[in-house]
């Protein structure tokens, strides 16, 4: 079987780089060969065209590393059709939309992004479907490989020990800090003119206004307003549940009534449905707060504040109880690292603080707290919070006493790399692996070839 498998790698990269030789302009090309399966030169194009629309420098070096990629991923998936892995149909759109929505908006637009394609963007999903698939499939498979993959005391302790003291990294600053933070709550009739206006737009378009003109002029959703209010495809986990809910029970073209979600107002139009994936456009009106629901906003943290202050009432059980922010709220107020969000620590550089938090906390004492003040959050909101300064931990050589979060997650990903490189060596040692020559130069690469069964032969 083997032998056949290599009969067929070897009558795909000479028949096709013949072809390719023989032509005035090379269509395509094999590059490599791993098992039974091909990468073309197309492929690592494709790629390519990716990482530079991304807003990367050209670097045609980079390509080593693709290259070296899309071998590993050869190998996974083979492996996974051995162990009967494989994705589902939404989670290949999702991540394609996921990924056009960030290619589209550092290209500058659909159009701009078309323009540097040199096609349509639906023409480019089609392509890069199979290959994202593939990615996909190679994820769950490596996540498979390394699923019991832990680390005990012991290993942690040897793994730091293992350190020549003087490489040991260094600590900047760090602390835990939590935050209060209350928005204000507008009334009814103070909503009413900014759903007013909503409906005034959704009149408009039932009426033969175009949407896409109203959107662009109107619209307060930054995103999408200079698309004509569309958005790319999206499934039921990926908007407010109010709007989720209206995109998922209309039909195509059919239009909502004005809904509320935290954003604001909006309307929206289904443009197209795909399995559990839609697509739409909205209008979004932002309502602006009035003095009135600021000043209610005040009174009711400084009545908090007072409490939390005087001991009345612990930190935690008020962050739970009156906190608006709900990345904190359930987090006894305090800050995640957002840099280490798997080991839910709450040390975070201060380095690594938001510019406002850190100028508030910076001449704090350990278990004290700011005064309320208003601040604006990333989506231009504002409200009121308080600051809680819980620990604070100076600068410092790496430590198991103080770092311990922090050495324990070093420890895992090495023996998580280990794990990876051990499963991949003994795989290529086993596999039937040809390289063109274009890259067998480079250093990325250098494993690949030695490990190669073909390596062995000669």
């Amino acid at each position: 079987m083997k032998k056949y498998i290599v009969l067929i790698g070897i009558i795909f990269l000479g028949l096709a780089n013949s072809y390719a030789q023989n032509q005035d302009k090379v269509v395509d090309k094999v590059v490599a060969v791993v098992g039974d399966n091909i990468i073309l030169k197309s492929e690592i194009d494709q790629q390519y065209a990716q990482y530079l629309v991304q807003g990367n420098k050209a670097d045609e070096e980079i390509k080593c590393s693709f290259l070296q990629n899309m071998l590993s991923q050869k190998l996974l998936t083979q492996q996974a059709v051995l162990d009967s892995i494989s994705v589902e149909d939404d989670d290949v759109d999702g991540e394609i939309e996921r990924r056009m929505r960030v290619m589209t908006s550092r290209a500058g637009g659909q159009e701009k992004l078309e323009g540097f394609l040199g096609r349509s963007l639906i023409q480019y999903k089609d392509e890069i479907r199979p290959e994202i698939r593939e990615q996909l499939v190679a994820q769950k498979m490596q996540a498979k490989i390394t699923e019991k993959v832990e680390v005990t005391p012991l290993e942690v302790k040897r793994f730091f020990e293992a350190f020549p003291k003087d490489s040991l990294p260094q600590f900047n600053t760090e602390v835990e800090v939590g935050e209060i933070v209350v928005y204000p709550d507008l009334t009814k009739k103070e909503k009413e003119i900014f759903k007013d206006k909503a409906e005034a737009l959704r009149l408009r378009i039932k009426g033969g206004d175009s949407f896409a003109t109203l959107a662009r002029l109107y619209s307060q959703d930054p995103g999408s307003a200079r698309e004509g209010g569309e958005l790319p495809f999206f499934d039921r986990q990926t908007m407010a549940k109010e709007f989720t809910s209206w995109a998922f029970k209309l039909k195509e073209k059919e239009m909502s009534p004005v809904f509320e979600t935290e954003f604001g107002f909006h309307f929206l139009e289904v443009l197209e449905r795909r399995g559990e994936q839609v697509r739409v456009r909205h209008i979004l009106v932002i309502p602006e707060t009035p003095a009135a629901a600021l000043e209610r906003a005040r009174v009711e943290i400084d009545s908090t504040y007072q409490k939390v202050k005087a001991g009345k009432l612990d930190f935690s059980t008020a962050a739970s109880l009156f906190s608006d922010e709900k990345e904190t709220k359930f987090n006894g107020g305090m800050m995640l690292n957002a840099e280490n969000v798997q080991s839910r620590t709450t040390f975070i550089p201060t380095d690594r603080l938001d510019p406002k938090v850190f100028l508030t906390i910076d001449t704090m004492k350990v278990g004290t707290y700011s005064t309320p003040a208003m601040f604006t959050d990333a989506r231009g909101k504002s409200g009121y919070r308080f600051m809680y300064l819980k620990s604070k931990i100076p600068p410092h050589t790496a430590n198991l006493d103080q770092d311990l979060p922090k050495i324990k997650d070093a420890a895992y990903e090495d023996k998580i790399n280990k794990t990876v490189s051990k499963w991949f060596e003994k795989r290529r040692k086993s596999t039937y692996i040809k390289i063109d020559e274009d890259y067998t130069g480079c250093d990325l690469l250098k494993e690949w070839i030695a490990d190669s069964p073909t390596a062995a032969a000669k």
